[in-house]
């Protein structure tokens, strides 16, 4: 019994150590394989950064330059609407024909109105004798009385009637004179000085009440309303010179803020600014879309190059070496302002000091390995 006793543990013992064998060269064959693995993997690749293609965030005196944008409108503008309804006559004005304020532009015919100014000056005539005649009964009975033929009833009742034609005599004036209102009305005047912008209808048309006819600009004055960020419309005054471009043309226009909105836009919360132009020149026409730069003054603000702040996200960012790697910050803009023929733009998101990347670098995942130049970036 002690021998079988003895032969089975060293059975036990044989196999523990062939099992502790097996395990040991498995586990170095795992290590060969992973050293293997890890060396035919290829090393993550670093991109290298060149002294001018990184710029250090840092406070600069910036001459701050708002862009704006929007269509010219015309200071004065007016619609000229029927006042009455008729057949429409003697409209001859055409798109870009000159007009004077006060020139008769068109008519409505006059026809109805005239019949209806006689019959009210007829009845204000009737009214007229009727009042004379009560006037004249209400003098003899006023003699009765005194005499005693009449009672004094007789007399009251005379003033009554008097007072009562008085009224209605009154009240058929005022009808003669919506009549020779609605006469006049029928001749259509422009308001003011300007050109035809638009004609909307023809000669023999009947045109019911408040009907347009003619639209009139007066282009001797012009402003533009731009729509501002609530950021950008911070540092805006009134005053304040802005440079204009016409779409398409090189020529510079003069401009001013005259007025600001003092209330912001429901939803965009734009804060609507309107800025007045110092030119005559002729190719002002209403509806041209200008576009350029206002200047807000200057201050000391933390600012980067305009490219490289990247939107190809829902919000504005910019790419930032931290640590020796790409990381992605949004940031919120301000104004912007041209420095040596480079635009600058002022943001808020970024510490002082942050090392932004130049946006010819293109776009980088975050997390991409960098190697940054070994000196400090020169403040270019």
């Amino acid at each position: 019994m002690m021998k079988r006793w003895i032969v089975w543990m060293a059975a036990a013992i044989v196999v523990a150590l062939i099992a502790a064998g097996a395990w040991r060269a498995l586990s170095q064959r795992k290590i060969q394989q992973q050293a293997l693995a890890a060396a035919a993997q290829p090393a993550a690749p670093v991109m290298e950064i060149a002294p001018s293609e990184i710029w250090p965030v840092r406070r600069l005196d910036l001459t701050l330059e708002v862009p704006v944008s929007g269509a010219l409108r015309a200071l004065q503008s007016a619609t000229i609407k029927a006042r009455i309804a008729g057949e429409l006559q003697g409209l001859t004005l055409r798109e870009g024909d000159t007009v004077r304020a006060g020139q008769e532009v068109a008519h409505i015919d006059p026809t109805e109105s005239h019949a209806r100014l006689r019959q009210a000056q007829q009845q204000a005539d009737a009214a007229r004798a009727q009042v004379a005649i009560n006037q004249r009964q209400l003098d003899n009975n006023r003699a009765l009385v005194d005499q005693g033929f009449i009672s004094r009833t007789a007399l009251e009742t005379a003033q009554s009637s008097l007072q009562a034609a008085q009224s209605t005599y009154e009240a058929a004036l005022a009808a003669a004179d919506v009549a020779h209102k609605a006469l006049v009305d029928t001749v259509l005047r422009s308001p003011i000085n300007g050109q035809v912008a638009q004609r909307l209808v023809q000669n023999g048309e009947r045109v019911a009440l408040e009907t347009r006819i003619l639209e009139v600009v007066d282009l001797s004055r012009f402003e533009v309303e731009a729509l501002l960020a609530p950021a950008d419309a911070v540092a805006v005054r009134v005053g304040q010179t802005a440079r204009l471009q016409i779409e398409g043309s090189s020529e510079t226009l003069q401009a001013s803020v005259a007025r600001i909105n003092p209330s912001a836009q429901a939803g965009s919360r734009a804060v609507p600014v309107y800025l007045l132009i110092h030119s005559t020149s002729p190719v002002l026409r209403q509806g041209l879309f200008v576009q350029g730069s206002l200047d807000a003054g200057a201050s000391k603000r933390l600012a980067v190059p305009l490219e490289a702040v990247r939107t190809d996200k829902p919000a504005p960012y910019v790419q930032v070496a931290e640590n020796n790697r790409v990381v992605h910050r949004h940031v919120q803009l301000g104004a912007r302002s041209t420095v040596q023929g480079q635009t600058l733009v002022a943001l808020e998101g970024l510490p002082e000091g942050a090392l932004v990347l130049a946006g010819r670098v293109g776009t980088l995942p975050e997390g991409t390995a960098l190697r940054l130049p070994s000196a400090a970036p020169a403040k270019p």
